[in-house]
């Protein structure tokens, strides 16, 4: 039952559509049988915008981004890809909160 409730939420929090073309977006590519090894914090990073992305919903995103493991963290500067974070061979995500954080402070500072 605890998993029914873990795939329905990663469903309703999936993303359809494109990748925001307009300023920086952090995306976390999963998959429902990855749920354990959500990134949580996603919604906590300031100065982007934050979204995620079910790769079992959405396979043409998989496709077009490339994505090979899960989670998959991609941080996008106006649609184009600045950085990407992977998951380990036990599908768990080593990148930090602050790792994201800090290649999202590097876009706004070379903005300047």
């Amino acid at each position: 039952m605890k998993s029914l409730l873990y795939i329905s939420l990663f469903t309703m929090l999936s993303f359809a559509g494109s990748i925001p073309q307009d300023g920086i977006c952090v995306v976390e590519f999963n998959a429902p049988f990855n749920k354990a090894n959500s990134v949580d914090w996603i919604d906590e990073l300031s100065d982007c915008k934050g979204r995620r992305v079910d790769i079992s919903e959405n396979p043409e995103l998989q496709v077009e981004h490339k994505i090979v493991v899960v989670p998959t963290v991609i941080v996008f500067n106006d649609g184009e890809e600045v950085e990407r974070f992977q998951g380990n061979i036990m599908m768990q995500l080593e990148a930090s909160q602050e790792d994201v954080q800090n290649a999202v402070d590097e876009i706004l500072i070379s903005w300047f």
